[in-house]
């Protein structure tokens, strides 16, 4: 039937494009919204943090996060003579994103097959509908996450954010972000990971964006997975 030759072509996309993650990994870009050089001069002479100096002359105003072969890359020119505060608005939306997709790729292997809370152990549980099913044995359960979220977020926009009152009439005019604030430097860090020097610190923000990227790719192709066929993602790949 119809909807069994379209349920086996969408099968075969989704092997094909869990294929393609890893390489496309490794073909990480600078930005995913890396912009072209600007006229804005004060960018030059500007001292961030964490050694960055943006750089209106450079690539991505010299943040870290390119790696060879692709080097700069911008397909779709999303960036294109964006200013200074735009370029670390994309980068802290990369970032955001990026760790919030490597907790959910951990969260879908680690809990399709271990979660001993809320009475569920034992049951077979999808990723993609675990939050119902904590719903119905914890119906307070969504609302303490938006609490702990909008925590969090208000912890981000105190951190990097202009307050709107300082942005004159209706809070849009100038930057978003501080001037001297640096793209998902948020001040967490309880295992004291982050390096005080301004090369290991740009490798190490390289490596976060590269598996960051790496997990946005993963985790889309998890739950396109499970919508399709409605199994584990290690059963249907590894039979785990």
């Amino acid at each position: 039937s119809f909807s069994k030759f379209l349920t086996t072509t969408i099968l075969s996309l989704l092997k094909m494009f869990r294929a393609t993650i890893l390489a496309l990994a490794l073909l990480g870009s600078a930005s995913a919204f890396a912009p072209a050089a600007t006229t804005q001069t004060r960018a030059s002479a500007l001292k961030v943090a964490n050694g960055w100096e943006p750089d209106a002359a450079k690539f991505a105003y010299g943040l870290p996060g390119s790696l060879s072969p692709v080097g700069e890359f911008d397909p779709f020119g999303f960036a294109k003579d964006c200013t200074l505060d735009q370029m670390k608005l994309y980068r802290e939306a990369e970032v955001t994103h990026g760790r919030v997709a490597m907790l959910a790729t951990l969260g879908f292997l680690v809990g399709e097959n271990f979660h001993p809370l809320f009475g569920l152990d034992g049951k077979e549980i999808l990723g993609i509908e675990s939050l119902t099913e904590v719903r119905q044995v914890f119906p307070a359960f969504f609302e303490l996450l938006v609490i702990l979220i909008g925590a969090t977020e208000l912890s981000r926009a105190q951190a990097g954010w202009v307050p709107p009152r300082n942005r004159g009439v209706g809070g849009t005019a100038g930057d978003t972000l501080n001037v001297d604030y640096y793209p998902g430097d948020i001040g967490f860090d309880p295992l004291g990971l982050k390096p005080t020097d301004a090369e290991e610190f740009a490798t190490l923000q390289t490596k976060e964006l590269q598996n960051g990227r790496l997990a946005m790719l993963a985790v889309a192709g998890f739950v396109a997975q499970e919508l399709v066929d409605h199994k584990p993602i290690l059963l249907n790949d590894f039979g785990i």
